[in-house]
């Protein structure tokens, strides 16, 4: 797997990175078919009093990209938040992708017709 994390107008620290690290095995844990992943932090200033930062990711794993992003008034915030969109979304496609490895109905015997 695959790990970027990048930064506009905000330095990428080694905490903020193994926050973000921490956070992602959540993911994994639940979908260990991740190919790439690549998140973005940004820092808007909007005013001198008010930023707003907001935290976007790209998940690429086997079959589809995932794309989630959150706003929030802290960094963390912004990445507690993306990280329970994906996971909520990592969980629906793991679903689908489970139930569609079902046999189809014209492959299974009828068993009328096996009398």
């Amino acid at each position: 797997m695959n790990l970027t994390i990048s930064g506009h107008h905000v330095e990428v620290t080694p905490a903020i990175r193994e926050y973000v690290h921490t956070k992602l095995e959540r993911i994994r844990r639940h979908f260990d078919q991740v190919i790439d992943i690549a998140v973005i932090l940004t820092v808007d200033k909007l005013r001198e009093k008010e930023k707003r930062h907001k935290a976007d990711i790209n998940l690429h794993i086997s079959g589809k990209d995932i794309h989630v992003e959150s706003l929030a008034h802290d960094l963390y915030a912004a990445i507690d938040a993306l990280v329970d969109k994906l996971d909520r979304q990592v969980i629906k496609h793991k679903d689908k992708m489970q139930d569609h490895q079902h046999d189809a109905i014209k492959h299974i015997p009828d068993p009328a017709s096996a009398s």
